[in-house]
């Protein structure tokens, strides 16, 4: 098993495969992207509560669903640094929490926005906005780590026990709704049933969620390969200098 999952990431044929990848990440990205907004902005129906406002869910919804998706994936990747030593598992890790913190954002900047007109405030201490912030908390704090020891590997130990540690929170977010009476509007889309949403409305939701998918795994694979040539260039550094 160990040697399958070290085959699996070697660095040189993550290089080869994501540059193989990439072209059609960046092709597959603007489409859905360009096709989501156009549904979202033009051929999506109005609320009939809500209006024109229900337009910002567009954007909210996927950025918060990618910020519980990156978080898992960087967890994932970290339990297998602890347990494998793999140091491109590690990298995958360093590279993903910038990515996720910046969709955490988006969802509380875009939620407040959506919350305002709706709630008659741009923030309440609701169960669900105070565990998505934790999460924010948590990147931040995973960020912190890796740059607060000299050794690189203590680093990415601290941060990758913090990110496993801090799994918890995600069935809080999703399941927060359910557990307690909020003021955050349960789940329409991921239910028991099937979604409670109009098809009109499912249809930009979809593209902009494999939109924003799309925009992570392509900053990733940017971010994995340029950290891994710079590596490559500070070894020949080393080299040239002991040499």
């Amino acid at each position: 098993m160990a040697f399958n999952i070290n085959a699996f990431a070697n660095p040189k044929r993550f290089m080869w495969l994501s540059g193989l990848l990439l072209p059609w990440t960046i092709g597959i990205t603007i489409l859905c992207t360009a096709a989501g907004l156009y549904f979202a902005l033009f051929d999506s129906p109005t609320d009939y509560q809500q209006g024109e406002t229900v337009r910002i869910m567009y954007i909210h919804v996927p950025a918060a669903s990618m910020s519980m998706v990156i978080y898992v994936s960087m967890a994932i990747a970290s339990a297998m640094g602890l347990i494998w030593k793999h140091p491109l598992s590690d990298l995958a890790a360093k590279c993903m929490s910038p990515i996720g913190a910046a969709f955490t954002f988006l969802a509380l900047f875009t939620g407040s926005f959506w919350g305002k007109p709706m709630w008659g405030t741009w923030w309440v201490w609701d169960a669900r906005l105070t565990a998505e912030l934790l999460l924010l908390f948590l990147y931040l704090g995973h960020m912190a780590l890796l740059n607060a020891f000299d050794d690189p590997a203590r680093g990415n130990k601290s941060a990758g026990i913090l990110c496993l540690v801090g799994v918890i929170n995600i069935p809080i977010i999703k399941f927060s709704v359910d557990w307690w009476n909020t003021l955050h509007q349960p789940a329409s889309i991921v239910k028991s049933g099937g979604p409670a949403i109009h098809p009109d409305m499912l249809l930009p939701l979809a593209l902009m969620f494999f939109a924003f998918t799309g925009y992570f795994t392509l900053v990733l694979f940017i971010r994995m390969r340029g950290e891994i040539i710079a590596s490559k260039v500070r070894a020949l550094r080393l080299r040239q200098v002991h040499g």
